[in-house]
């Protein structure tokens, strides 16, 4: 998936802007096997702006760093499975690109905000999906390497069976903490 998400960031300026060594790629276990569901999150590793600390309830809050070697990680994306590997492959795709492009272009560990009051997905979800889509494809169009994204052709269980497991690294979500002697009065 890294690979896959590096290319992407290669091939397409609209993401170009991404620097895959400070993004983990990781997996958790969808709690019930249904199709429907949350697919992908991507979580970013600060607060709006980029900054290090946000107010809430009267305290100031940092969250918890990632490292990986020299690289402090600016975002998780992480993908549930086995539900993600059940969609179709266009599906699949699009929802690498969804959750790339929440990337700010800023690449500060805050999410890209959009215009007006659903700042996340725009005004609507399904035409944010529908731009995604439309990003697979010319990515696609650019013809990269198929070995790194032949596997989302298949489901999981065929994964599963033909490699005789389906692996990955697995990341805690980070957790808020409280900046010491930050309790207003």
């Amino acid at each position: 998936m890294w690979l896959l998400c590096h290319d992407i960031t290669q091939r397409m300026e609209e993401f170009s802007h991404i620097r895959m060594p400070e993004v983990a790629v990781s997996f958790a276990q969808a709690r019930r096997k249904v199709t429907w569901g949350l697919q992908a999150k991507l979580t970013p590793m600060r607060f709006e702006a980029g900054t290090l600390t946000t107010h809430r309830a009267g305290r100031e809050w940092t969250v918890q760093r990632l490292y990986r070697g020299e690289h402090e990680m600016l975002y998780i994306l992480t993908f549930y499975l086995p539900r993600f590997l059940e969609t179709p492959f266009e599906e699949k795709l699009t929802t690498v690109f969804h959750e790339l492009y929440h990337i700010s272009p800023l690449f500060d560990g805050d999410i890209r905000r959009l215009e007006g009051r659903y700042h996340v997905h725009s005004h609507s979800q399904e035409e944010y999906d529908r731009e995604m889509a439309v990003f697979a494809r010319q990515w696609l169009n650019k013809k990269p390497p198929k070995e790194l994204y032949s596997f989302l052709r298949s489901r999981f269980s065929t994964l599963h069976r033909k490699y005789r497991g389906v692996m990955g690294l697995q990341i805690p979500i980070p957790k808020l903490i409280p900046v010491p002697n930050s309790r207003r009065a």
